[in-house]
């Protein structure tokens, strides 16, 4: 018998991904809807806006961060420090409020995937505006 006030399931909470241009956040975002999951790509570092992510409500946030020489492998040798700087300023609220921060430049693809579902499988309350469910 179910209870009458259930939390929601993992899949039911929206998750916000942030990091910097080749930091995985596609690739992330592709392998938790795959299973599932509500999450969706929020283009902070190309904003000026600090808390643009927060503007969609998710009731997690996850930051992607890559250092610059693994950004160069996966995009290209040209890319900019510039860019790379001024994205990082960008993600700095972003990643101050983050419930959970990887690295991809060390943390494989497998791996940040399961460190996410681990963080989403282990969220304990419903987002305040889910508690009547």
């Amino acid at each position: 018998m179910a209870e009458p006030h259930q939390k929601p399931t993992a899949q039911k909470l929206r998750v916000a991904i942030v990091g910097t241009c080749a930091s995985g956040k596609s690739t992330l975002v592709r392998n938790l809807r795959e299973r599932g999951y509500d999450a969706y790509v929020v283009a902070q570092e190309h904003s000026a806006v600090p808390a643009l992510w927060a503007r969609q409500d998710p009731d997690l946030l996850i930051a992607l961060r890559a250092d610059l020489k693994t950004i160069r492998q996966r995009r290209g040798a040209g890319w900019s420090s510039a860019i790379y700087e001024a994205q990082l300023q960008r993600l700095q609220a972003a990643y101050g409020s983050a419930d959970l921060i990887i690295d991809t430049s060390t943390v494989p693809e497998e791996n940040a995937l399961s460190q996410s579902v681990a963080l989403l499988e282990s969220f304990p309350i419903a987002h305040p505006k889910d508690s009547s469910q």
